[in-house]
């Protein structure tokens, strides 16, 4: 065996370990710089969170007074705001369409992605390509014949087409799980093809448990779109107790604002328990966030 010169051999354990290099420099100067700008960009992005929180316990006179925090808290908005509005009817309406949406979108995308990432058959290219040319469609453009298959089913005014559309999948969660289907190791497949697992068995017992993190940015990522959406409840909902939140926030907008000033405490009450379970839903589901991140699109 070749002896190890000096200059091959490795930095002994305590320079790894405290960060120094062999030469005795440390590498991590550019570090501080990194936590220092992305505290800053931290406050930036939270402050308009904080003002609105801050706002909404104001009395309607301070809303704009410039600064973030109430001089008095007035937490009679948000009573005001529940003994108003049917608030938590929506809130629930809204969980139950987010909840659903997310479930299937993510469902019948894992399947979508399954196939594109472990499936041989002619033409399989063309097609994800065609899949992924989908994502270039404004939703605007079939807004128009998806409320006519839906009239003609008789499901106009219910709250059906918010999530039963997401049956047959989203061209960006396919593509999603499917660079995250193709890190898994294939040695896994292989050995569940030895075991007598068919198609469905590997997607079930192998892809699926290994897949946490992309199926749980699926979900969340559905969540916020389904919680957030206003386009679709204003096309197909006209009774006020089937309205999710952000339709009745624009109920709120319009009630609040009729005859004189508008009651932009109350307004940003309402905003803040619109907010406040996405806050909560990221907290959550953080650690799977981060690293679904990190690892889809790796390949």
């Amino acid at each position: 065996m070749a002896a190890v010169t000096g200059a091959e051999r490795p930095p002994p354990a305590a320079a790894r370990v405290s960060g120094r290099r062999p030469g005795g420099r440390r590498r991590g100067g550019g570090g501080v710089v990194a936590v220092a700008a992305l505290a800053v960009l931290a406050v930036v992005f939270t402050y308009p969170l904080v003002w609105m929180v801050g706002a909404s316990l104001k009395p309607r006179a301070e809303v704009f007074d410039g600064s973030p925090w109430p001089s008095t808290f007035v937490w009679h908005n948000y009573v005001t705001v529940f003994r108003e509005i049917p608030l938590l009817t929506w809130l629930l309406n809204t969980g139950a369409v987010a909840a659903a949406a997310a479930v299937t979108v993510t469902a019948s995308s894992a399947l979508v992605a399954f196939a594109f990432a472990f499936l041989r058959f002619p033409g399989r290219e063309l097609l994800f390509g065609l899949v992924l040319a989908t994502m270039m469609l404004p939703a605007a453009v079939t807004l128009i014949p998806t409320y006519a298959i839906w009239e003609a089913m008789g499901l106009t005014g219910t709250q059906v087409p918010l999530w039963a559309g997401n049956l047959f999948g989203s061209a960006f969660y396919v593509f999603l799980l499917r660079q995250f289907f193709l890190t898994l190791p294939p040695e896994l497949l292989d050995a569940g093809r030895v075991d007598g697992l068919g198609h469905l068995g590997l997607f079930r017992h192998v892809v699926l448990p290994l897949s946490r993190p992309a199926l749980v940015i699926s979900l969340v990522f559905e969540l916020r779109a389904s919680w957030t959406d206003l386009l679709k409840p204003l096309v197909y909902l006209q009774e006020p107790h089937l309205f999710t939140l952000p339709r009745g926030l624009k109920v709120v907008l319009d009630r609040f604002g009729q005859g004189g000033e508008m009651r932009w405490d109350l307004v940003l009450a309402a905003n803040v328990l619109a907010t406040v379970p996405m806050v909560l839903l990221f907290f959550a589901a953080q650690r799977y966030f981060v690293q679904g991140i990190a690892t889809t699109g790796s390949r």
